[in-house]
């Protein structure tokens, strides 16, 4: 179990030996019931959401051993987390502050994260057509233009337009691939306004978190962004890493929960002037699937033997701490 996801409402999470207990409310009559106990040893990571508290015995064994807590908030948005305390990466951050001020190192891995993502949102709609005998040739043309001007670019103002410009042409054909009964005319994001929104929003807040922790634990500052300009209250270069897994990821698994039902509008909810949520079986759902496509073994082309999407997640981090030494190190993922 490398990863835990607790999100059923006011649960307590408590240490008893070397296992995390998970209590909720209990039976009524003021018991605490056990839900799950958790070796600590087999877990990576840990997600919980906002009404879920832990004992400080708990929290301190899991900072003592490592292990990153992600926070969301009820809403899916991703509030912060619990990091131990190292601090061993301070001459690498000073060289990262340095590298990300530098025009011609921040074009270049700019130009990487684009031109990948609009590859991987080219791969995806080509394999969706393939797969369901669909005809998306204007389409797969477009994207194919703006790929080779990506290739091209002269400053990531140019670098913005271009990867607006294609995720409004993927979007237009991923949405065709959706059932008919969940029509998805636009991006929307807060609010979400609509259940695939909804879908889309939580999957990419899930990959954000995770680009955060990896960041953090190999020691860059995620606030520090490229293509996401740099400013106060989120994590700009996370956002800039996880742009070439969002067609694999949250686009693909978005749906995959729609076309084969295991989500529907019963496990979503609306709240926040006329925002649409997963509710809580809805996530629950959500993360069991997003979890097994984590950690789905397969052969990747580009670094030639079996990995996972977690891995190359991690593997995004590394690489760019390496090409702050030598920028021909950063390779963005690419999907098969």
């Amino acid at each position: 179990m490398p990863s835990a996801c607790i999100v059923q409402s006011y649960t307590k999470i408590g240490l008893l030996s070397e296992r995390l207990v998970v209590l909720g409310s209990g039976n009524g009559a003021g018991n605490p019931e056990v839900l799950r106990e958790i070796p600590i040893a087999d877990l990576d990571r840990l997600t919980i959401e906002e009404t879920v508290s832990f004992t400080s015995p708990a929290l301190a064994e899991l900072l003592r051993r490592g292990i990153p807590i992600s926070v969301l908030g009820t809403n899916g948005r991703f509030l912060g987390g619990f990091l131990p305390a190292q601090n061993d990466h301070g001459q690498r951050r000073l060289k990262q502050y340095a590298k990300t001020l530098d025009p011609a190192f921040a074009l270049a891995m700019a130009g990487r994260i684009v031109t990948a993502k609009i590859y991987n949102q080219r791969r995806l709609i080509q394999r969706l057509a393939a797969n369901r005998d669909s005809d998306a040739t204007s389409a797969l043309s477009a994207l194919e233009r703006i790929l080779a001007q990506a290739g091209r670019a002269t400053s990531i103002a140019e670098l913005r337009g271009l990867e607006g410009a294609s995720t409004a042409r993927y979007f237009d054909a991923w949405a065709t691939f959706l059932p008919p009964d969940y029509p998805f005319e636009r991006r929307s994001t807060r609010p979400p306004l609509n259940v695939v929104n909804a879908c889309i929003s939580y999957g990419a807040v899930l990959l954000y978190a995770e680009a955060v922790n990896f960041l953090h634990a190999h020691g860059l500052d995620p606030a520090l962004g490229l293509l996401h300009v740099t400013e106060d209250g989120r994590w700009s270069l996370a956002l800039d890493l996880i742009e070439p897994f969002r067609p694999v990821l949250v686009e693909a698994l978005a749906l995959d929960l729609f076309s084969h039902q295991i989500l529907n509008r019963d496990l979503f909810e609306k709240r926040d002037l006329g925002g649409v949520y997963l509710a809580s079986e809805g996530k629950k759902k959500f993360l069991l699937q997003y979890e097994r496509r984590m950690e789905r073994q397969f052969l990747s082309e580009a670094v030639n033997c079996r990995t996972t999407l977690r891995t190359e997640l991690e593997r995004q981090a590394t690489a760019y701490k390496a090409a702050l030494d030598a920028p021909e190190k950063f390779e963005p993922f690419l999907m098969n």
